[in-house]
């Protein structure tokens, strides 16, 4: 009988150990170590937000980490990089970005220079190949390659438009840390056909991010969506800014996991349990 109670509470003991390890909820990781750097490491914005709106606040490393908290479903404030791209005397040569680690690897988020936009890419410029996408996706594809279409893109050009989609508003950097994907928020325009130099219909929203250009675990490349959600805040002073939220992703690596300390504590109850039953052995003997 005293044995069959002591297999009892082993037993017992085992299976809330196990237990603890088997419910350890998926964690999702955030951008750690947030700064801004890049050739005009000055030209940024750090923006928080309340229930409502948007709103200025002062430049620091403490803020900027302070406002990427956000997510899809809560897109909070945001960090603007390249914040002076449309005023008068901005130099497209220099880039702003923002930098820090996430999931223990190195991440680098960054504003475009002129030369990003005039560069080759998948058989076009990207300026190029980004405004076609632009025109596909919002149900515009029968005008690429017309001369509809590149006297719009032309337009685009002549009006700014590199400039005003070049200084991404970032609100959030996040990982899966089981599949390794990182999401990134990109705070704009809900409707942005203004931007893009074409008529607003209130029936059917042009959509459109700003882009990010990245460099991640050896790969470079730019990031954009054509589909916002509504994020339930505009910027205080102008009243539209910052009401979409595009998110856009890149296939990450997934971080080495790292128990916590329930599961540890469980591990160790399963150890301790295998000890006591030795112990409970050679005293039977």
């Amino acid at each position: 009988m005293k044995m069959n109670f002591e297999k009892l509470v082993i037993g017992a003991s085992i299976a809330i150990g196990v237990s603890a390890i088997a419910t350890v909820p998926a964690q999702a990781g955030t951008l750690t170590g947030a700064s801004i750097g890049g050739t005009a490491a000055t030209d940024y914005l750090v923006y928080d937000s309340n229930a409502t709106n948007t709103f200025a606040i002062p430049n620091s490393q403490t803020n900027v980490q302070k406002v990427l908290d956000g997510s899809a479903a809560n897109p909070t404030g945001n960090v603007e990089l390249a914040a002076s791209s449309e005023k008068a005397g901005f130099n497209f040569t220099k880039n702003t970005t923002l930098q820090g680690q996430i999931g223990g690897k190195d991440i680098t988020l960054s504003s475009l220079t002129l030369s990003d936009w005039t560069s080759s890419y998948k058989g076009t410029t990207f300026g190029q190949y980004w405004f076609n996408q632009a025109l596909t996706f919002n149900g515009l594809s029968s005008v690429v390659g017309t001369i509809t279409g590149q006297g719009l893109f032309a337009n685009f050009v002549n009006q700014g438009g590199f400039q005003r989609f070049s200084d991404p508003n970032i609100s959030y950097v996040n990982q899966n840390d089981n599949t390794g994907l990182i999401s990134i928020g990109l705070a704009g325009h809900y409707d942005a056909a203004p931007l893009l130099g074409l008529s607003s219909n209130p029936l059917r929203p042009l959509q459109a991010s700003e882009i990010v250009k990245y460099t991640y675990n050896g790969v470079t490349d730019y990031l954009f969506s054509f589909q916002a959600t509504r994020s339930g805040l505009t910027e205080l002073s102008d009243g539209v800014s910052h009401s979409g939220n595009y998110q856009v992703s890149i296939q990450g690596v997934p971080p080495t996991a790292v128990p916590e300390p329930s599961v540890i504590l469980g591990m160790l109850s399963v150890a301790g349990v295998f000890a006591t039953q030795r112990k409970l052995k050679k005293a039977s003997i």
